[in-house]
């Protein structure tokens, strides 16, 4: 894990790992959406921006996530919060698994960013800034995909041992 964290001025260059990948904008918008699959194991992740990341497996559940400032990770039945606490000569990952409350919060959360991402695809409101292969229609295959974590059950992923 790197010590410092710094901004990511180009997620889509960032995700060469993820094949397809595709940046997204809303008209205008400065903010984008890249997203794409992860070869090897064939799930998705979606980054709306650094602040808010999800990572799925190809069923369409959560494996892990990175929501404002916090790292999440599938504990099968719940999510862990790791909240990194820097001093001079380590980095420690403070761990807290969420209440029902808490994952019941976070799963409505990303449902809300997911069904807003979709239904903007499928409505045409979204322009592709650039896509990696370039000649594959990857918008339909990123709306299915990501329509699978708005229903999958159980939603979260088998535990992330570490």
């Amino acid at each position: 894990m790197a010590r410092q964290e710094s901004d990511r001025d180009d997620l889509f260059a960032e995700l060469a790992a993820l094949s397809p990948r595709v940046e997204l904008r809303v008209g205008d918008s400065a903010d984008a959406v890249c997203a794409g699959r992860r070869e090897s194991t064939g799930g998705w992740s979606v980054f709306f921006g650094p602040d808010r990341v999800y990572h799925f497996d190809a069923s369409g559940r959560l494996r892990r996530a990175y929501v404002e400032g916090f790292l999440y990770r599938s504990e099968g039945s719940t999510l862990s919060r790791l909240q990194r606490e820097r001093s001079a000569a380590r980095t420690t990952l403070l761990r807290q698994d969420l209440q029902p409350e808490e994952l019941q919060t976070f799963f409505t959360e990303m449902r809300f960013w997911l069904g807003n991402l979709v239904a903007q695809i499928k409505s045409g409101q979204l322009r592709v800034v650039r896509q990696t292969p370039e000649h594959e229609d990857v918008l339909s295959e990123i709306a299915t995909a990501f329509e699978r974590p708005l229903t999958a059950d159980p939603p979260l992923a088998p535990a992330i041992r570490g």
